[in-house]
This record gives structure tokens, C-alpha cells and sequence, in this order.
């Protein structure tokens, strides 16, 4: 039937909480020597944006090899790109000195400061890093620029987990990335990046936009395994 002229159009109204995913459960995960709970999602959300509600596999293939490798962590500062909930970040705090955890979703900043709290509480003393939840885009001068005026003295390290899924994400990635080097060079910063196969074609761009922005990437060795069905490993990548 033909709307009559003058008739209204139907409008749907729904508030963007019908979209998040909120249950979040209090989960224990356990790398070598050190055990983390915190809060997390158990499957994805409605919301492709909120992928970082989750504990992605390559954060447990990054996790895994800093917990054998922690001699990279002590004393260092850190950034971390695409944090999510977390995980990694707060593995770091327990042998950093400092440890500044990023994200652009508002949603999954909120967990994540959550969990920053949980473990900053009085009953989590192991933590021995300054724990911080800043928001950053990729590709966002202004944000990066304010992540670096209120640290001045750069980084030791970047690292990222399980952070390439999108390709139009990639080339504001790495554009990130080699600010973050640059800004850091004289503490001769790296970038560790565990990365988890799922295409070719992105096998092939993470590579290809890492030369294209002037950083030397390259595989560590023996780091490949198999973490859920999928191939994982590390690159380490540097600029220049």
C-alpha cells in the first residue's frame, strides 16, 4: 500500500546502549610466572567497534613472549596502541616504570580504566608501574601530540597486539608508529608487534607500510606458534 502523501515516515529511535555489550565478567589468565584477572568480554559485541572488549589472541601471544622475555620490560617506559581491555598493558606494570595504555573507543576506555583501577587497588601491590588510559586515534596528530608534551622524555618501547585486522587501518597505524619512534629515537625506541595471520593481502600491507614509512621490520625468531587455530608472531620494528 502506498503511504498516503503527507504521512510521516517511520522513524526507529535506539539508543546506542542497545548496541554495547556491558557483561562483563572477571577473568584469570595466566602467562608463565604472572597471573592477571580482570574484566573482559566472553564473546564480541553487536558493535564491530568494540572488538577491544575482548582478549584477542595475538595479546596472548604477545604476553606469552614478555613474560619469558621480561628482561625488555624492566625499568622501561611504554606505550601501548589498541589496548583494549588491557591485558598486556598491565602485564607490563609489573615491570615498567611506566605504562601509558591507549584506545579510541570511549566504550573500551572505560574498561580499560576499570581495569587499571582494579589493579592500582591496595590489594594489587604487585603492580609496580604508573598505570595511565589515554585516548588516542590513529592518525590523530592532536591526540598523539598530547600523549607526547605530557611525556616529554619519549619511550623505550611501543608495542601493539593483535592491532591488524582492517586494512584501512594500517597505513594511520604506522603513521603513529613512526611519530612515536622519531619522538623516541634517542632512547632507541622499538616497536614490538605481535601479529596473528588470518589474509595475505594483510600479511603482505603490514609489511609493505612499515618500509613505506621508513622503519626495518622484521620477524623475531621463534616466535611463530599456533594460538587458537591461527599462526602468530612477533616482528620488532625500528626506525631507520
Amino acid at each position: 500500500m502506498e503511504r498516503e502523501e503527507g504521512e510521516d515516515e517511520d522513524i526507529v529511535c535506539l539508543d546506542e546502549s542497545f548496541f554495547i555489550n556491558d557483561n562483563y565478567q572477571l577473568t584469570r589468565f595466566t602467562f608463565g610466572s604472572q597471573v592477571l584477572e580482570l574484566y573482559c568480554l566472553q564473546s564480541a559485541s553487536t558493535d564491530f567497534d568494540l572488538t577491544g572488549q575482548l582478549v584477542w589472541p595475538g595479546a596472548e601471544l604477545l604476553n606469552d613472549y614478555l613474560s619469558q622475555n621480561a628482561d625488555i620490560l624492566r625499568g622501561c617506559s611504554v606505550i601501548e596502541l589498541g589496548s583494549g581491555v588491557g591485558i598486556t598493558g598491565l602485564l607490563c606494570g609489573r615491570f615498567c616504570s611506566k605504562v601509558v595504555m591507549t584506545d579510541h573507543n570511549e566504550e573500551v576506555l572505560k574498561i580499560l580504566t576499570r581495569n587499571i583501577e582494579l589493579h592500582d587497588s591496595s590489594q594489587n601491590l604487585v603492580c609496580s608501574a604508573g598505570l595511565k588510559a589515554e585516548k588516542l586515534e590513529w592518525g590523530n596528530s592532536e591526540q598523539l601530540d598530547y600523549i607526547l608534551q605530557k611525556h616529554p622524555e619519549g619511550f623505550d618501547l611501543v608495542l601493539g597486539a593483535d592491532i591488524c585486522f582492517q586494512q584501512a587501518s594500517i597505513p594511520l597505524l604506522f603513521d603513529t608508529v613512526e611519530k612515536l619512534l622519531r619522538f623516541s629515537r634517542g632512547k632507541k625506541c622499538r616497536f614490538i608487534l605481535a601479529y596473528v595471520s588470518r589474509a595475505k593481502v594483510m600479511d603482505d600491507m603490514v609489511i609493505s607500510e612499515a618500509t613505506r614509512h621508513g622503519l626495518c621490520i622484521s620477524e623475531v625468531a621463534g616466535t611463530r606458534a599456533t594460538i587458537r587455530n591461527l599462526e602468530g608472531y612477533i616482528f620488532e620494528i625500528t626506525y631507520g
